[in-house]
């Protein structure tokens, strides 16, 4: 393997025409420099100089080496300032994935957040529920994501999640059926159809109703918050939504009532171990304190 500094060298030679130029340049002194010259004909076994008269001459394969050693020399330079740009937060892109509801509610907030204290980070979003978003996270393809997961559930493996937010747990009912302001008793819907959404909250709201004495009569299936609560408003069936869907979208004819010790935790997904890099902390931490507001 090449060794940088002796690349340097020789590139540094290339374009002054002498050692003791050279060695101005790199601040070296010329006994370094031409140390580092008959130490890279070593590690290339070529003959890459010549002496002529006082002076030295690159060969034809020296000058085809420091011409590439000049584009290696530049491609690193380019790749230290990059990341040191993306370690001071002043460049860079992070890649998050989240769920619908939290991408219409919490990323906004974030983004306008991370802008103001980070104007050179920008964020890539993509929707994504719990399951895919810990997939990409292990190709790869996200570098952070906005989970969510309900009491009992097993964690994705390879993941790790930090909860920083309890998103409560409604009953969303036509206007017409509001159950009023006192504790909500979800045996009073046992003989009403059901609406449910994703295979998650669909798995939460047959514990929650078992729990409560009965089977729910599910009638529909929706993963879009916003088709399930046209279906309650159209008196359809009733529903059990979070905190976030509802503060997303919240149809005029509905009503809402809050199930006690119902919720389901907000998390910060990452994959690997920390730490991460400072782009990432940097977006974990906007998450973190909009999630928490």
């Amino acid at each position: 393997m090449i060794d940088v500094r002796r690349l340097e060298a020789l590139v540094a030679l290339h374009r002054t025409g002498t050692v003791s130029a050279a060695a101005a340049q790199l601040h070296y002194g010329q006994p370094t420099i031409s140390h580092h010259l008959r130490r890279l004909e070593v590690e290339t076994g070529s003959v890459l100089l010549q002496r002529v008269g006082r002076g030295l001459r690159l060969t034809p394969d020296g000058e085809r080496l420091a011409i590439r050693g000049a584009e290696v020399l530049a491609l690193l330079a380019r790749a230290e300032a990059e990341l040191d740009a993306s370690t001071s937060l002043q460049a860079g892109q992070v890649r998050l994935a989240a769920f619908p509801s939290a991408a219409a509610t919490l990323v906004p907030a974030a983004v306008s957040l991370l802008a103001r204290r980070h104007p050179g980070l920008g964020l890539d979003l993509v929707e994504a529920e719990p399951p895919e978003a810990a997939a990409m996270l292990r190709a790869g393809t996200v570098d952070i994501a906005l989970t969510f997961a309900y009491p009992d559930q097993p964690e994705a493996d390879g993941v790790t999640s930090v909860t920083v937010h309890e998103d409560q747990l409604s009953l969303v009912v036509p206007r017409a059926l509001d159950p009023g302001d006192g504790p909500v008793d979800l045996a009073d819907f046992a003989d009403t159809r059901w609406v449910t959404g994703c295979e998650r909250c669909r798995g939460e709201l047959l514990a929650l109703c078992e729990l409560a004495g009965f089977t729910p009569q599910i009638a529909f299936a929706s993963d879009d918050y916003v088709a399930v609560q046209s279906l309650v408003a159209s008196g359809l069936g009733v529903t059990v939504l979070p905190g976030l869907a509802l503060r997303a979208h919240l149809h005029p004819d509905v009503a809402r009532r809050p199930i006690g010790g119902a919720a389901r935790a907000i998390q910060i997904t990452t994959y690997g171990a920390p730490p991460h890099p400072a782009a990432v902390e940097a977006v974990a931490a906007v998450l973190t304190e909009v999630s928490v507001a």
